[in-house]
């Protein structure tokens, strides 16, 4: 079995297409975990144990069990409609956007917006970004005046696996770091 595989399937499936497996989130984003292992199970054999080590070893730390393990759900990075219950929160005085070298055209011109997702990702520090960049070719990093932002208005989340959150982010607020 490929876990890689699977994990990157459910991932799918929680932040973007449940119909494919014939399951719905509710209006917070939980799935019910034996409809989502019965539908994973059509294309990706999975069973409970497996989807606990994949909740417990995600080094993103995408999704979230409710207290008694029946419902299950992404933490963010969805495409669809939910509400992920996200509170509010001050950011540090920057917050970092690492991305491939072939978005900087756009970025450089329209800053950061959120294309298919419902929020752009920020990460708190500079190595996680250089990570998330080089995912994607040669990676540039932007570091993002978060508290400046903040300050002029604009709202701020802090996912439960760490991820900054916000709608948008106007250039004037980027920095290109070398």
């Amino acid at each position: 079995m490929n876990v890689t595989k699977t994990s990157r399937f459910i991932s799918l499936i929680l932040r973007h297409r449940p119909q494919v497996i014939g399951i719905t989130l509710d209006e917070h984003g939980w799935a019910n975990v034996d409809e989502l292992i019965a539908g994973v199970n059509k294309t990706h054999p999975l069973d409970r144990d497996t989807l606990e080590e994949i909740v417990r070893t995600d080094e993103k730390q995408r999704y979230s069990f409710n207290e008694d393990h029946t419902l299950i759900r992404a933490n963010q990075g969805h495409s669809i409609a939910v509400d992920v219950e996200l509170e509010e929160a001050v950011p540090p005085e920057f917050l970092w956007h690492g991305t491939g070298e072939k978005y900087t055209g756009s970025i450089d011109t329209h800053g950061l917006i959120p294309k298919t997702r419902l929020y752009v990702h920020l990460s708190g520090d500079i190595d996680t970004a250089h990570k998330v960049g080089s995912r994607h070719g040669n990676p540039v990093i932007y570091r993002v005046s978060s508290r400046e932002m903040y300050n002029a208005g604009f709202s701020f989340y802090r996912s439960v696996n760490g991820v900054w959150l916000t709608k948008n982010v106007p250039v004037s607020y980027l920095q290109k770091q070398d």
